[in-house]
């Protein structure tokens, strides 16, 4: 890896930290640069990883300090996810590279166009308890945690869609929700892409260390006033750019 690899990686790994724990979307941008850089699909799947673990315990601990502990819910929530993480990993690690970015040019466009949609209308702020859960919420968790084993790009907003659309939950309790299930389901996950050895640890390092300075810029944002338009156009531009490129190299 080069000098100018290194700032690369940790300049999209600040942005895409950012982006994960406030929203979605971070790894539309952290999963294409590693691929651009010379790594195998499988392998940048797998190494993208690495930033998501260590940005989402930063976020974790960062939300804890200010007092958005959901321990049982999200444990709750976590045990669905992770069976559909292990299933989502082990068809990510077997699934060759056309094929793998057909469905991330699929996806990108798809999330993109879940981006642009107007905001939901503002829901009366709520906490959902680990005892008010029913099986399709469950259900949509093992759905969650089969499409984050396998791609794991934008899966934030199906959290957003499943937890605050539908459920009307508070964003911040959906964002420290999401951080806290994401962490535990990723570590097995990660397993996974480890012991099949498709993790480039020095790319995936730079890039955690970037993710976690992004991650913890996004909690404080969460739990302020600020607005996130800017970012997100400027998100949608770049996405726009990574479509064309992946386009091109399969033509």
């Amino acid at each position: 890896m080069t000098a100018a690899e290194a700032l690369l990686l940790l300049a999209v790994g600040a942005l895409a930290g950012f982006l994960n724990v406030l929203s979605a979307g971070g790894s539309m941008l952290t999963l294409p640069a590693l691929m651009f850089m010379g790594l195998d699909a499988p392998t940048a799947n797998g190494t993208n990883r690495v930033g998501i673990v260590l940005q989402n315990i930063t976020a974790v601990w960062r939300f804890r300090r200010s007092g958005h502990r959901y321990w049982r819910l999200g444990l709750l929530l976590s045990v669905p996810a992770v069976a559909g993480a292990l299933l989502g990993a082990w068809a990510a690690v077997h699934v060759g590279d056309d094929f793998f970015r057909w469905v991330l040019i699929l996806v990108m466009i798809g999330a993109s166009a879940l981006m642009l949609l107007p905001p939901p209308a503002r829901t009366r702020s709520r906490r959902l308890e680990a005892a008010g859960l029913r099986w399709p919420v469950l259900a949509a968790m093992l759905v969650i945690g089969f499409y984050g084993g396998f791609i794991q790009v934008a899966v934030g907003i199906l959290f957003i869609v499943l937890l605050y659309r539908v459920l009307g939950i508070d964003l911040v309790q959906v964002n420290a929700l999401k951080v806290m299930v994401v962490l535990v389901y990723m570590v097995p996950a990660l397993g996974i892409f480890v012991a099949t050895g498709h993790v480039a640890w020095s790319y995936g390092l730079v890039l955690a260390a970037g993710s976690m300075g992004g991650a913890w810029l996004a909690v404080h944002v969460t739990l302020g006033p600020s607005g996130t338009i800017l970012v997100q156009r400027f998100t949608l531009a770049v996405i726009a750019v990574i479509i064309v490129k992946l386009l091109i190299d399969l033509i």
